[in-house]
């Protein structure tokens, strides 16, 4: 083979490779989808906790009323896996958990609890039998009473991953680990549902998307 024929050779073979790469692509994630219409209660019902708080809506935010365990439980369909869901939280009153969110994994449920035991713990509730306070997707964080925070969940076959304003706080391998719920009341919240523990919680832009196999960074 001649020098212009192997040039030839080259550029055909990478323009064949550059034509597989640009052929090749991944399913974007769907459209986000509201859970919350911002004036009512419409998709999801008060969690039947024992002692639970008053929870009504106002001025476009959910208000979880103080009690034992407070909160609401969605009544419609939701996936099992390979989500995506944001909402943004705050806590009005109170010094303990206010943006706890239960979720499904696959063929189980998980917690992520935010500002837990005394007002600091962020983490994941339970992972090999450990809570939020005592896995390794345990952290401390300062909420401020009153302000605003931003969160998304991102949940996939082997990982699950939580943002707070943007800030990537958990990302956790779950291949061969055993998720579950803390014991209690907590299961009241499944399929997914979102509670309080003596505090007053404030929730609103609650939606959801699928993704594809990977969570977005």
């Amino acid at each position: 083979m001649t020098i212009t024929g192997r040039y030839a050779l080259a550029a055909a073979l990478v323009c064949a490779a550059v034509g597989g790469l640009a052929g090749q692509s991944s399913t974007p994630p769907a459209e986000w989808t509201s859970l919350f219409d911002g004036k009512s209660l419409k998709g999801w019902k008060e969690t039947p906790f024992s002692g639970r708080g008053e929870v009504h809506v106002k001025d476009g935010t959910i208000v979880i009323g103080t009690g034992y365990l407070t909160g609401i439980t969605w009544t419609g369909e939701f996936p099992r896996s390979g989500y995506e869901i944001r909402f943004e939280a705050a806590r009005l009153e109170g010094s303990d958990f206010f943006a706890g969110i239960t979720f499904p994994v696959k063929d189980s449920f998980c917690s992520w609890i935010n500002g837990g035991w005394g007002g600091w713990v962020v983490g994941l509730s339970n992972l090999d039998g450990d809570d939020a306070s005592e896995n390794d997707t345990s952290t401390a964080q300062d909420f401020v009473k009153g302000r605003w925070y931003a969160f998304r969940l991102a949940v996939t076959e082997n990982r699950i991953r939580g943002w707070i304003d943007g800030e990537l706080i958990i990302d956790a391998d779950i291949k061969g680990r055993r998720v579950e719920l803390r014991p209690g009341e907590i299961d009241l919240c499944t399929p997914l549902g979102f509670a309080s523990y003596e505090t007053v919680a404030g929730l609103r832009k609650v939606e959801y998307r699928r993704l594809d196999a990977e969570a977005p960074k």
